[in-house]
């Protein structure tokens, strides 16, 4: 690697896209700023030879990807020895209606990213990571809230993978119709597709004279959700050097 390259994954049969590789991005800065612009990732596993896939909220560190669930989940048991694991986002852009139904489509970025998953076992990785699995998404806020019980602690399991190897795929075309289709009196248009958040509204129970923190101001009426996890995976990791 010269001085000036850019950091990324490994390429091989794995995590190369096969079709359209114009389309495929494998340097760090790419696949984390993907993964810190969401929330939510599903997580592929094999048991006993039967495919399964969670959906679960997840956070990065470096090259370490975080989730959680309960103690007993099937899935998390599984991978107290460390099993293969496949854990993916998708932020989808757009739907794009053609002039055919062969290039009907839709604008999304996505990140597959592959390693071996296992269940954190160390207390103080746990009890951190447990830290982090509410802090990534509001920074600071754990420190201003009823501690966790024992038997909270206890019930929560935290799986950790670090990335092997990843690929981003990201289509920013648009409409792409065949050049012989474009004078045909058929009707085409990209519909742009947006996740905003909506207003606050505060629990009905709130005692009296409790506001709203200023650290949650990320989270504000019609701003993008991926700007305001951005902002915040940023926030709640500002001292900590990234790869």
């Amino acid at each position: 690697m010269t001085e000036h390259s850019t950091p990324a994954y490994p390429v091989d049969t794995v995590n190369r896209v096969k079709r359209r590789h114009d389309r495929g991005f494998y340097d760090h800065e790419t696949v984390h700023r993907l993964l810190d612009a969401a929330a939510l990732a599903h997580v592929a596993y094999v048991i006993d030879g039967q495919p399964f896939c969670t959906p679960t909220l997840f956070w990065r560190e470096g090259r370490h990807l975080y989730w959680h669930g309960s103690s007993a989940s099937r899935m998390l048991r599984n991978l107290s020895a460390g099993e293969p694991a496949c854990l993916t986002v998708t932020h989808l852009d757009s739907l794009v209606l053609a002039r055919s139904g062969f290039n009907h489509s839709a604008d999304y970025r996505s990140v597959m990213a592959f390693g071996t998953a296992r269940l954190v076992e160390d207390q103080e990785e746990k009890l951190r990571a447990l830290t982090m699995m509410v802090d990534r998404l509001f920074p600071d806020r754990t420190a201003t809230l009823r501690p966790s019980t024992a038997q909270e602690i206890k019930a929560t399991a935290v799986i950790v993978m670090e990335i092997e190897r990843a690929s981003a795929k990201i289509r920013a075309k648009g409409i792409a119709d065949d050049e012989e289709d474009y004078d045909l009196p058929v009707y085409a248009e990209r519909l742009p597709v947006h996740t905003v958040l909506g207003a606050p509204e505060p629990c009905s129970r709130l005692p009296h004279g409790v506001a709203r923190p200023e650290t949650l101001s990320p989270y504000r009426l019609g701003r993008p959700l991926e700007e305001a996890l951005t902002e915040a995976y940023i926030a709640a990791y500002a001292n900590e050097a990234d790869d």
